[in-house]
């Protein structure tokens, strides 16, 4: 049954979304990424997701008590600013870690977790209030994200 927009979804909210962006970052974009851009994304994306991964470590220990340290010149402060943003944080890194083996054998379950990750992070940086960075570091990771989906096989 077609809903008042006029799709016909079948209550996958998750496959909607995939087909909307699917449909606005890669059939009307008005520019792809060539194939052999695209290849040398897939070959070498696991690889950046592990530098960036070791990127997000110092922030992780900070977050996980290595600040704790700081307790007595942070007090109540530090205690408070353990929040969704620190939350989502720990998700967004757990969910790239968990996409790695996928993203090296080229999997769809790596794309998706990779994918879901990107959602995440647009949480953590609208929560901390970089809305502004938050939307333009979406559309350009969603948009490489959706241009090599296809190079990714079940």
């Amino acid at each position: 049954m077609a809903d008042p927009a006029g799709s016909t979804s079948n209550g996958a909210p998750a496959k909607d979304l995939i087909s909307f962006l699917d449909e606005y970052l890669v059939r009307k974009a008005p520019f792809q990424i060539p194939p052999g851009g695209k290849e040398w994304i897939v070959k070498y994306g696991p690889w950046i997701t592990v530098v960036l991964l070791i990127l997000f470590l110092p922030a992780l220990l900070f977050v996980l008590g290595v600040g704790t340290v700081l307790v007595p010149f942070g007090g109540p402060a530090y205690a408070a600013s353990f929040g969704l943003a620190t939350i989502l944080l720990i998700v967004q890194i757990g969910m790239m870690v968990m996409a790695l083996p996928g993203l090296f054998a080229r999997k769809k379950s790596g794309w998706t977790l990779l994918f879901y990750a990107q959602l995440v992070g647009l949480v953590v940086s609208l929560a901390s209030g970089n809305i502004i960075g938050a939307l333009i570091g979406a559309v350009i990771g969603l948009y490489i994200l959706f241009q090599v989906r296809t190079l990714y096989v079940n």
